[in-house]
C-alpha cells in the first residue's frame, strides 16, 4: 500500500470513526484542537502523535485506525 492509498484508508476510518461516536468535525476540534476536516479528505498527512491522540479521543487501538 503507497502512502496515498493509507491517507485515503485512514480518512475512511476517521470519518466511520467519527460517524459513530456521534460527533461532527467541530465536535472533534472543539474536544481535541485537532482540525480533521483535510484528514477526511486524504489531503493532509498526520502525524504519529496526532494519530494516537485521535486513537484515544475515539477509544480505539491504533491497530484500529487502520
Amino acid at each position: 500500500m503507497d502512502n496515498q492509498e493509507l491517507l485515503l484508508t485512514l480518512a475512511k476510518r476517521l470519518k466511520e470513526l467519527r460517524k459513530q461516536k456521534g460527533v461532527t468535525q467541530e465536535d472533534v476540534y472543539n474536544d481535541t484542537g485537532i482540525h480533521v476536516a483535510r484528514i477526511e479528505q486524504g489531503k493532509r498527512d498526520i502525524s504519529y502523535t496526532t494519530l494516537c491522540r485521535l486513537a484515544d479521543y475515539f477509544d480505539v487501538s491504533l491497530n484500529e485506525m487502520k
